[in-house]
């Protein structure tokens, strides 16, 4: 498979500067354009944030961003003041490097929770990223690697589409293994494409994807301080979308890219034995196919089945009735990876056997079918593994 490439006119690095324990783990990387670019970011909701978030939130919608920031190994989550002062330093040494204003560069970190930035590693990590730019496979791959924590692999992807006889680009990476759940999880993002657009364009196409894909994914269900996901736009291209036909297509790419990375974060789930997809359709509304979906993703009870490879249907839609949108019984249909299990509220007699093996593949697709509406939702989780307790139990310690 070919390696995702940058957009036109990005730059990406990733280098070690000592946050991380291990020796030479990449712990820092850099997003860079020749030009600036037009920003949009979706953050955390909530309460308690992140110092990177409050800086890089106040910076976005912005036409003048030139780059983000970000490192691994420490989230710089409450940490008061001062972390917002040491997000803000971030981001003046990579400006003093672009020559340009400290406003703007924007700002990730990722990490554990409550200890305060080893500041002097990043600032001289910072001229290493910024010596060792360059538009190439093996310089995204690294950005990527240096945002990550407890991930196994790097996650990127890319696609071109056409508009006006161009090409387009749309590229992304993203980290994210555990502490994930809407909106969003302990994930960061950072999209970038070659297309030219207004910051409500931007705004409107990365909101309408990580509703998507990074609001439609579970691990655990604990939401993060952390989390963000960032669009920049820098018009390398010299393709400007003109039309709402041309929209929809970028929205597509942007779409894409998002589905990809979202489902490479429930794909690498710490101590994950199963990529669980969650079918909910016949709704009356979007948003309660997405709270039923979200429940039964969010169900310890469930996972744990899924973990033994257990079809036991009677935990699924237990937990879509305790999602707090009003259905009857009857109402209600269950398939399980093809096999139906319950239907018009009464169970079906199947061969457990057979259902429980197909389970053993570690692909598991949950459909519940309502006679309520024409909305649906597709929702991405992991099952919940004793390897999951143990990497959380040891974190820290």
């Amino acid at each position: 498979m070919t390696s995702p490439t940058l957009p036109q006119g990005f730059q990406a690095a990733g280098v070690s500067c000592g946050i991380k324990v291990a020796a030479n783990a990449l712990d820092l990387s850099l997003f860079v354009s020749d030009r600036p670019c037009t920003a949009a970011g979706v953050f955390t909701t909530n309460r308690v944030v992140g110092a990177p978030v409050i800086v890089s939130r106040s910076r976005v919608p912005s036409d003048q961003i030139l780059g983000v920031v970000l490192n691994s190994g420490n989230s710089n989550a409450c940490t008061g003041q001062r972390g917002q002062d040491d997000a803000r330093a971030m981001t003046s040494a990579v400006a003093d490097l672009l020559g340009c204003d400290g406003e703007q560069i924007l700002v990730c970190s990722t990490g554990v929770i409550g200890h305060f930035l080893p500041l002097e590693k990043i600032r001289s990590g910072i001229p290493q990223a910024y010596s060792a730019l360059a538009n190439n496979p093996t310089a995204f791959q690294r950005a990527a690697r240096g945002m990550m924590t407890t991930d196994t692999v790097p996650k990127q992807h890319a696609v071109e589409v056409q508009l006006h006889g161009k090409s387009v680009a749309v590229a992304g990476a993203a980290k994210g293994a555990a502490m994930i759940a809407p909106n969003m999880g302990t994930m960061l993002a950072v999209l970038m494409t070659d297309a030219a657009l207004t910051a409500a364009q931007a705004d409107q196409l990365l909101r309408h994807a990580v509703d998507r894909s990074f609001n439609c994914i579970s691990v655990d269900g604990h939401m993060s301080t952390s989390d963000t996901v960032l669009l920049l736009a820098n018009g390398a291209s010299d393709v400007e979308v003109r039309a709402e036909s041309d929209l929809a297509l970028l929205q597509q790419a942007v779409d894409d890219v998002c589905y990809d990375l979202s489902q490479k974060i429930i794909r690498d789930a710490e101590g994950a034995e199963h990529f669980v997809t969650i079918e909910v359709s016949g709704l009356a509304t979007r948003e309660d196919a997405v709270r039923i979906a979200k429940t039964v993703a969010d169900s310890p009870l469930v996972k744990t089945a899924i973990t033994g490879n257990d079809p036991n249907w009677g935990r699924i839609v237990s937990a879509a009735g305790y999602a707090g949108i009003p259905f009857s019984e009857q109402d209600c249909s269950l398939i399980v990876n093809g096999t139906s299990l319950y239907e018009s509220g009464r169970p079906v007699e199947f061969d457990e056997a057979t259902v429980s093996q197909s389970m053993r593949t570690g692909e598991v697709l949950i459909q519940l079918k309502f006679i309520l509406g024409e909305a649906e939702a597709t929702f991405w989780t992991s099952d919940l593994t004793a390897e999951y307790v143990r990497l959380n139990a040891d974190y820290t310690t």
